[in-house]
């Protein structure tokens, strides 16, 4: 592999044109003539817009547990490693570089599916001393990208937390969440489920570079109204929030709330690790014009750097201009009178032992 540009023209539906080293990596790699015309051949090879492909672990885990306390839940589920929607301020790219991959085009492209998911999950609920805690779905990688029409992992998942009765919210900009209204809705309507639809811009354009395989702006809203009329309580993400790009914040939740959308929230851009450097080739590709005011500005919220990994920031960043998107937020929120608190999950319901029912597979 090299680290050759590939053109952008080449590369529609990718939210990445490069193949950017990742931090483990002991060794940069430059195209270099040696005479016998495997220079010419390499660069043909490049210039392919890349395929995705899917390879599979076996899950060993399934629930993960978090102890950040800016973060609103402790337990997380991710199906997938990697992610095909391919948005390129994604802050789950450097995890790519655990897998000795880029988080590059490798990232949206070399995807990890981990087989046994739901088994596991069953297993894990059936443990003793097990305390139930809503479990997050998708807050690394998306549950619901395109992947997962086939392989159908996120779906035994929430077969398996439906059966026992256990509490969940999903985060997605992936309007396959629809196809799994049939165990949403009753679970919604018993204070077990909730689903957040991220809507980054309202505008497509923009949509279609910052996100280039998830679903269209219009879209998202439409299921965030299937979701609502299904009964399901369904709010928005608007993240994240970067300065001089999306900045339809509050158009954004008019048309979530109008959807039906009750709830919402929002986080600043985040660039660690590898991010950066993606993160600001991306922005001399698509928006050389803004580039430098952009970057200003995210430093103007993280102390000067482009990222600032203090609990306590870096989700809502400081400083005068994260002062401004906070009070924004917060205004558009109580004019449009989205809920100010969130609705607790009933968790008296959890029944692990319906798991091990005669019939059942678990």
């Amino acid at each position: 592999m090299t680290d050759t540009t590939i053109p952008v023209g080449l590369l529609k539906g990718r939210g990445v044109s490069f193949r950017q080293p990742h931090r483990f990596e002991s060794a940069q790699r430059h195209p270099f003539d040696d005479g016998w015309g495997t220079l010419d051949q390499a660069q043909a090879e490049e210039q392919s817009a890349p395929a995705t492909s899917v390879s599979w672990e076996d899950a060993r885990s399934a629930i993960t547990t978090n102890a950040s306390p800016d973060i609103g839940f402790l337990h997380g589920l991710n199906p997938y490693r990697g992610c095909e929607h391919g948005c390129v301020y994604c802050y789950a790219r450097p995890s790519h570089s655990y897998l000795n991959l880029s988080p590059g085009l490798d990232f949206e492209t070399r995807l990890i599916a981990k087989r046994g998911l739901a088994e596991v999950l069953a297993r894990e609920l059936q443990r003793p001393g097990y305390r139930p805690e809503h479990i997050a779905i998708g807050t690394v990688t998306d549950a619901y990208q395109p992947i997962e029409r086939e392989l159908r992992l996120t779906r035994a998942c929430l077969e398996v937390l439906a059966r026992a009765q256990h509490p969940l919210a999903i985060v997605t900009k992936g309007s396959g969440v629809e196809r799994d209204i049939d165990l949403l809705a009753p679970m919604g309507a018993n204070g077990l489920a909730a689903v957040y639809v991220t809507v980054t811009t309202l505008d497509a354009r923009l949509a279609r570079v910052l996100e280039p395989r998830a679903a269209a702006p219009h879209r998202r809203l439409r299921t965030i109204r299937t979701l609502a009329e299904a009964g399901i309580p369904v709010g928005v993400s608007v993240s994240p929030q970067i300065p001089f790009l999306n900045e339809d914040m509050e158009q954004v939740l008019e048309a979530a709330r109008e959807a039906g959308a009750r709830r919402a929230f929002y986080q600043v851009l985040r660039l660690p690790w590898e991010l950066s450097p993606i993160f600001r080739q991306w922005l001399m590709q698509h928006c050389p014009d803004r580039a430098g005011r952009v970057m200003a500005r995210i430093q103007d919220m993280r102390g000067g750097q482009d990222y600032d990994s203090d609990f306590g920031t870096r989700m809502k960043g400081s400083g005068p201009w994260a002062d401004l998107l906070r009070q924004r937020f917060h205004k558009a929120c109580t004019r449009l009178g989205y809920q100010q608190e969130r609705t607790p999950f009933d968790t008296t319901r959890f029944t692990p032992g319906a798991l091990s029912a005669q019939g059942q597979l678990f």
